[in-house]
């Protein structure tokens, strides 16, 4: 499979990221992982995908470390699909993602909402930071800058600072 990201991009954690979940039927696959599916066929139900699309999904992730393939049953052989620690580790990010989606909705227009397990009561998930708390939606107070690793053309993208927000955005 040919890869997406730019070869200036390939250091970029974003693009990278995306090249592994980016892909809409990963997102959803990984949703249903979630919610504890584990069996080809009841991926195949949730999602209404053909199983050639399914086929391929599950290979990717196994591949990329997110889903770990296991027998189930033999004779026949069936195989499970098991998120691993990474794939796991993935969820704040549906979580974030859902909630994006939700916030545009009114509350009555949600299909699906995330709840305390033990309270049921909703929760509204926000992104902030590990050692302050802070909420980390403001784009003018945490900016992306140039980290250790960086390549010269990732330098100097950060060394002229922020772009300023389009107005009327």
């Amino acid at each position: 499979m040919a890869t997406r990201i730019r070869l200036e991009d390939r250091e970029c954690p974003l693009s990278t990221t995306v090249e592994h979940v980016g892909e809409w039927w990963t997102l959803l696959i990984l949703h249903d992982a979630f919610d504890g599916y584990t069996r080809f066929d009841q991926f195949q139900e949730s999602l209404g995908i053909s199983s050639s699309m399914l086929t391929t999904r599950l290979k990717t992730l196994v591949t990329d470390g997110l889903l770990e393939r296991r027998p189930y049953q033999t004779g026949p052989v069936r195989h499970e699909y098991v998120l691993t620690e990474l794939g796991r580790s993935l969820r704040p990010v549906i979580v974030a993602l859902a909630a994006w989606g939700n916030a545009r909705l009114a509350p009555e227009e949600r299909s699906m909402i995330l709840v305390d397990a033990n309270s049921g009561e909703q929760v509204e998930p926000v992104v902030v930071d590990a050692k302050t708390g802070s909420r980390l939606d403001d784009s003018a107070a945490y900016v992306f800058t140039a980290g250790p690793a960086a390549s010269e053309a990732m330098r100097d993208r950060y060394a002229k600072g922020p772009t300023p927000p389009a107005q009327g955005a």
